[in-house]
């Protein structure tokens, strides 16, 4: 059975051409590029609590660092190098050779460099740590949004928790929806040309990991606002629940709150001016990717978020997301 150093060897250490010194020492040596600001961003991926034990390894090497590049996408930063540190219950060399393959096929899709590390025995947990490049004084952040500043949000938010739903045997969806909902969860797109897109236009802007209406709300604590969200302007998930006789209120529901306080969906929530909607609109087409407008910051208690049917009632949910310690 390999050991430590010889699994690193030969799962993890690939060339690192953009490193001064890459992997092999007590640590990695980078020269960022002259005149950028350094973004850095750590994520935690512990099983059963952030994957299922038995999620493909690749998808779960792809998800591992996507869901940093998420952050370093919602900062539109440029990714550039990344460290994985790990716990492993024991020496499966299938199961690390999948996991790598997903891992480093995601890097070399963003064009990150694996630059160190460290492995253990333990529980399954994966621990990441991505850096990225920004302008000085450039990029996103929470505290920029404006009241009267538009909401938006990337994609289909909800998919992965529907998908999560799904493999617990919560629900039992529908093909196409099953196999899209569950690879929205287990291979998740970060959305870096989006948020590099939006330097200049977004006023802030965040990445939904914990569930839409938590991230917006952690937007408006920190800008000091309150946010309105309308049900109408959401993207659409109403045919998953069918119509007429087939219409299904219980799945419908459901595919609502997993929308509005599902996690996972790595989509982009951001706030610009109005009068930058014409600009989202033209990164929209540019991107192909779906940007909606879903609501707008006001004045209030900082952090609030209220959802309003189409008659304008407010519409409550039991919670607004996921926490940890919640």
């Amino acid at each position: 059975m390999p050991g430590e150093f010889a699994l690193i060897d030969k799962y993890f250490a690939r060339a690192t051409p953009s490193a001064i010194l890459g992997p092999g020492d007590d640590c990695a040596l980078l020269q960022p590029t002259p005149g950028k600001q350094l973004a850095i961003t750590t994520d935690m991926l512990v099983a059963g609590t952030h994957f299922l034990p038995d999620t493909d390894p690749h998808n779960l090497g792809w998800k591992a660092l996507a869901v940093n590049l998420s952050d370093l996408a919602a900062m539109g930063a440029t990714p550039r190098w990344a460290l994985l540190a790990g716990s492993l219950p024991a020496v499966d060399e299938a199961w690390i050779a999948g996991f790598a393959a997903g891992f480093f096929a995601c890097a070399d899709e963003y064009g990150v460099d694996i630059v160190g590390g460290d492995t253990t025995r333990g529980p399954l947990n994966l621990c990441i740590t991505a850096l990225g490049e920004c302008e000085p004084g450039r990029a996103l952040r929470r505290d920029g949004a404006q009241a009267g500043d538009l909401v938006w949000v990337s994609g289909r938010p909800g998919l992965a928790s529907l998908g999560l739903a799904q493999l617990r045997g919560r629900i039992a969806l529908p093909p196409p929806w099953n196999r899209l909902c569950v690879g929205a969860l287990e291979k998740p797109r970060p959305r870096v040309a989006l948020g590099q897109a939006l330097v200049g236009v977004a006023s802030a802007a965040i990445d939904v990991s914990d569930g839409l209406l938590a991230d917006l709300g952690h937007i408006g604590e920190r800008s000091g606002l309150a946010a309105d969200v309308q049900l109408v302007q959401l993207p659409h998930l109403r045919e998953l629940a069918g119509s007429g006789d087939s219409y299904d209120a219980d799945l419908r529901r459901l595919a609502l709150e997993c929308q509005l306080t599902g996690g996972d969906d790595y989509e982009l929530c951001f706030t610009t001016p109005p009068a930058q909607a014409q600009a989202v609109g033209r990164i929209a087409a540019r991107l192909e990717l779906p940007l909606w407008c879903i609501g707008s910051m006001v004045a209030g208690s900082a952090g609030a978020v209220t959802v309003y049917d189409p008659d304008r009632n407010p519409v409550e949910f039991p919670r607004r997301g996921y926490d940890h310690f919640g």
